[in-house]
């Protein structure tokens, strides 16, 4: 049986993950400190033979010893996807957002070389920072605000991908010869649906909550601003395949479908009953103006492309945070 370790797997992304990975036939151990994740996020898988979850913060080493799925599974692969990745936690623990991705991605593809094993880290569409080039392809170098209030996320994701990718280069000369990692890189554009934390700042939790209550609906700026959400299961199916595939190049995984903020709010609004109006905001500081994938890549290399319907997916997400309220 083929064992993977996910970091953040008690996090949106790294509970769905779990899941996915265990029914095509994995084992899993699922490493979180709880900064951000929830426990009951695993609740389906908790207790099941071939899934263990440790709590442990990936900024501080390894001890093999605590992982029992190592010792009969050996480590196929391990998936980074251990990082806060809300607005308010830019403001709330920027330090450990910065750690997380840079210590935390140097003591993860250091354990993934010790076994031989694939690793993929999950990089972010916020590396391109405010696009100049829409869509954005994976060629585009960004246009990033290094000193910016969403530095501490963006500037540590772009260490995370140059770490990689150099891993993955290998060292042939020099004091730290090294054989080339089996990595990955994946591009996570805006996504949704069930397991967001309700209070993180992001836009579709935010504006899905305030709908519920029959709260105004906070757009920042004018609304003009465009995203391309992607719903939870279409994005962990492209980064399982990418998994599986021997891809090293860099790979944008989400929806391109584009639409403003206020397209967004209104649809929420008539989703949730129409009680709510619109309340405007000052523009945050360095938000995208626009946000949109160019998956030409996935589509070739990984024959992927999202499935789920906006309509679809958002009305997912709107019973799940009703529960939550």
């Amino acid at each position: 049986m083929k064992h993977v370790l996910i970091t953040g797997g008690s996090g949106f992304i790294g509970s769905h993950l779990c899941e996915l990975f265990l029914s095509r036939g994995y084992a899993v151990t699922a490493i979180d400190n709880f900064v951000t994740g929830r426990k009951e996020n695993l609740s389906t898988i908790l207790g099941q033979p071939h899934f263990d979850l440790i709590e442990h913060d990936v900024t501080l080493p390894f001890d093999e010893q605590d992982f029992k799925l190592f010792k009969k599974h050996g480590l196929a692969g391990v998936l980074h996807f251990a990082c806060p990745a809300s607005p308010i936690d830019f403001e709330r623990i920027p330090f450990e957002i910065l750690a997380v991705d840079s210590i935390g991605t140097m003591n993860t593809v250091s354990l993934a070389l010790k076994h031989k094993a694939r690793f993929m880290v999950a990089s972010t569409s916020e590396i391109y920072g405010d696009p100049l080039v829409h869509p954005q392809t994976e060629d585009y170098f960004g246009n990033v605000n290094t000193i910016g209030p969403r530095a501490c996320y963006d500037e540590t994701k772009r260490f995370a991908e140059a770490y990689v990718s150099s891993a993955i280069r290998g060292v042939e000369n020099g004091p730290r010869k090294q054989a080339p990692l089996n990595g990955a890189i994946v591009r996570i554009f805006n996504t949704y649906g069930p397991r967001m934390r309700p209070d993180d700042g992001r836009i579709v939790p935010e504006l899905c909550i305030q709908g519920l209550k029959g709260e105004p609906l906070t757009v920042h700026g004018q609304g003009q601003q465009t995203r391309s959400f992607c719903y939870v299961s279409d994005l962990i199916e492209g980064i399982f395949r990418l998994f599986e595939s021997k891809i090293t190049v860099p790979v944008n995984i989400g929806n391109p479908v584009e639409q403003t903020i206020l397209q967004f709010a209104k649809t929420v609004q008539e989703a949730t009953g129409g009680r709510s109006t619109l309340r405007y905001l000052p523009a945050r500081p360095d938000d995208p103006r626009k946000r949109c994938p160019d998956i030409t890549r996935a589509r070739e290399l990984l024959k992927w492309e999202p499935k789920v319907s906006f309509a679809e997916g958002i009305r997912e997400s709107i019973d799940y945070f009703r529960t939550q309220l």
